[in-house]
């Protein structure tokens, strides 16, 4: 099939790569315009740019999708599909209905739940057991298309956002080789979206990383994995950011006041239940592990790491 390609971040790298290696005829890979980044703010590619470059593909990084000459060059691609993944550009229905086949998304979650920017934080930091690919067509609705296909995994207990973001990242490449495998049928087999069990994923911020210690403990180890490892779930002592990369729930600490730490192994009470703090780290330094971390940044027994005070040297 002709196919144009539409997509951002590390997530649907194995996408584009699976169709190319199924023989499809990428015509057009859309992807974001680089930002700048790192230190020195130069600009960078996105990682669909840079696998499509190296690979001699046609990019193309319109800001957005509001200027007519964008939308006859789209047009006049010939595709049958677009593929779509974490494009992060809202698409216009001159966008939308272009393509002979139209638009498919390959979306994060099992719609309608977790419908929105970040399926994958949600269902970490609800506690879900379970999530998956959804194959969709696209309307001009949030994630509101009817579905082609469904694929769901289970959660691990431990697992974090990277790990299960990888997952699904090669489950949909898997999937959407299948769906675009009978080209005759795969828009009859569409089906609406339940009615009922519609939730929504806003956008994530930096602070939605923030722990509260006046929070369950569940509560914040499932956040501790929804950030990890990046950007990393994270509190402030003494006028620094601590991250926090990994943890565990302890037994309930009675009436301890929220963020005091309980012991010599990092212990923290918090609204309900203690939470262990495993891996930190301080800002510019390595990740470490709880006792590697103590030798260089004093927690004893009885701090409360909601006080503030001048920031440690």
């Amino acid at each position: 099939m002709r196919l144009a390609f539409m997509g951002t971040p590390s997530f649907a790298v194995p996408a584009l790569a699976a169709l190319q290696q199924a023989g499809h005829d990428i015509v057009a890979v859309y992807t974001q315009p680089p930002r700048p980044a790192g230190r020195g703010q130069k600009e960078k590619p996105s990682p669909v740019q840079e696998f499509a470059a190296a690979q001699g593909l046609n990019v193309r990084t319109p800001r957005n999708f509001k200027e007519q000459q964008d939308h006859l060059a789209f047009k006049q691609l010939n595709s049958d599909v677009a593929v779509v993944v974490a494009y992060g550009l809202i698409l216009p229905s001159a966008v939308l209905s272009a393509p002979r086949h139209g638009c498919i998304n390959i979306h994060a979650s099992l719609l309608p739940r977790w419908r929105g920017a970040a399926p994958i934080h949600a269902a970490l930091l609800a506690g879900d057991k379970e999530t998956g690919i959804t194959i969709m067509m696209m309307d001009e609705g949030l994630d509101t298309g009817p579905m082609i296909s469904q694929h769901k995994i289970i959660i691990a207990a431990d697992e974090t956002l990277g790990e299960l973001h990888n997952r699904l990242a090669e489950v949909g490449a898997k999937a959407i080789v299948s769906a675009l495998s009978t080209p005759e049928s795969f828009c009859r087999q569409a089906v609406p979206q339940p009615q009922k069990g519609v939730t929504y994923a806003r956008k994530i911020t930096k602070d939605d990383a923030r722990l509260v210690w006046s929070q369950p403990a569940e509560s914040l180890e499932r956040q501790v994995r929804a950030f990890a490892p990046a950007p990393g779930a994270f509190f402030e002592f003494r006028g620094e950011r601590i991250k926090v990369l990994k943890a565990e729930v302890i037994p309930d600490t009675a009436s301890t006041f929220p963020g005091t730490v309980l012991d010599d192994n990092l212990g923290v009470a918090c609204g309900g239940g203690g939470l262990r703090l495993l891996e930190l780290q301080r800002a510019g330094r390595q990740t470490l592990l709880a006792r590697e971390f103590l030798r260089g940044f004093t927690l004893p027994p009885g701090t409360n790491l909601t006080a503030s005070s001048s920031k440690m040297s």
